[in-house]
């Protein structure tokens, strides 16, 4: 019989590609993983792991059990669903991430609802980026999460999660007057820190004007982001969230390009009760 908990390191593992990485998602020593994932080995009766000097990559054969492994912890993830679904009332904790905006506009009416009709639900917010979101729901830092991504920046689908539609946005051109994109070329620009989606969304967005946006500024937070465009200080793409208070002086271009909002939790989860409720609050609000 294969050990769950092994299984789960293996399939870590492939997400996150070196025994180092997933120590520390697990908070295990090094040496501990190795030992697991070797006796996973020796449970399953075939190499699942090739060593090359330091550097540890999958065997074909770990590669078919990382797969099936997958499916082994969505099905888990049901049964824990369908069980919850037989107690009376929600209870326990509920850990969920949301990124900046969705935290102002989003987040607030919904977690009152929840709070006041499922007053034993012990709920927890973290702010974060959307690209941190995955790693968090695979280690069970995060129960469920919002995250979006964009028509020019899309997300690959990870067989680790299971997503819902929740909000499709419009990107709107923020500056001190009417703005074409590619009117914006000799244009300062506030972009959001390198590696972001939604800095990756401007970039593609003016490469598809024709031009590479001429970065004056760093700022994540929208609000700061319309504040400096108000003061003259550049243009900048934001979603729709992010403008319920816009400054005097900024006016707002729609473009074609959208963003998508949605719920996502680990594969299996999404019945169960307390994210199932947790959606409910939301979808009222958008």
């Amino acid at each position: 019989m294969l050990d769950v908990r092994r299984l789960r390191l293996l399939r870590d593992l492939a997400q996150r590609g070196t025994i180092a990485a997933v120590a520390a998602a697990h908070t295990y020593t090094p040496s501990a993983v190795s030992q697991q994932l070797a006796a996973l080995e020796r449970e399953a009766g075939v190499a699942l792991l090739a060593r090359t000097g330091r550097r540890v990559t999958l065997t074909p054969a770990g590669q078919v059990l990382a797969a099936h492994a997958e499916e082994v912890l969505a099905a888990l993830e049901r049964a824990t669903a369908a069980l919850a679904a037989t107690r009376g009332g929600l209870s326990g904790p509920l850990r969920i991430g949301a990124f900046p905006a969705a935290m102002r506009t989003l987040l607030p009416a919904a977690l009152v609802a929840l709070g006041r009709d499922h007053p034993a639900l012990e709920l927890t917010v973290q702010e974060l980026d959307p690209a941190l979101v995955p790693q968090k729901l695979r280690d069970g830092t995060l129960d469920v999460a919002l995250v979006h991504d964009y028509d020019l920046v899309p997300i690959e689908p990870d067989p680790a999660l299971e997503t819902a539609p929740l909000l499709d946005e419009t990107i709107f051109i923020a500056a001190t007057g009417p703005r074409s994109l590619a009117g914006c070329r000799d244009e300062p620009w506030i972009l959001a820190t390198p590696g972001t989606l939604c800095h990756t969304m401007t970039v593609r967005a003016c490469e598809a004007a024709g031009f590479v946006p001429r970065v004056r500024h760093h700022a994540d937070d929208f609000a700061t982001v319309l504040t400096f465009a108000a003061a003259g200080q550049g243009v900048a793409l934001v979603p729709e969230l992010a403008t319920t208070t816009v400054p005097a002086g900024v006016v707002l271009t729609p473009l074609a390009t959208r963003r998508r909002t949605r719920l996502a939790c680990r594969a299996g989860a999404g019945r169960h009760p307390a994210i199932a409720a947790f959606a409910a609050a939301l979808r009222p609000r958008v």
